[in-house]
């Protein structure tokens, strides 16, 4: 693993909406900074099931489907589903 954890683009997380409860306290506003090397205080379950989005959109890559520098992923919990925002700061 590199010491030097500034490799890459900054991520910030916006919770967009919150379906239920979420067991992690995620509320609609909070957010925060996140990348390949810290949750950020991200959920654990949800930033294990994304973290090929949050290593993607770090180092630079895309998908064919995104456009921008923002994508919008959800909890993988569907009874209390979390929506949240991850943009690309230059």
């Amino acid at each position: 693993m590199s010491d030097n954890t500034q490799i890459g683009h900054k991520l910030m997380v916006t919770i967009k909406d919150v379906k239920g409860h979420c067991n992690a306290g995620h509320k609609p506003g909070d957010t925060f900074e996140l990348d390949c090397y810290n949750s950020g205080g991200l959920c654990g379950f949800c930033y294990h099931d994304n973290f090929h989005i949050i290593s993607t959109m770090q180092f630079g890559g895309k998908y064919p489907w995104w456009s921008g520098d923002t994508v919008e992923i959800q909890c993988p919990d569907h009874y209390n589903l979390v929506t949240f925002e991850i943009k690309k700061v230059k």
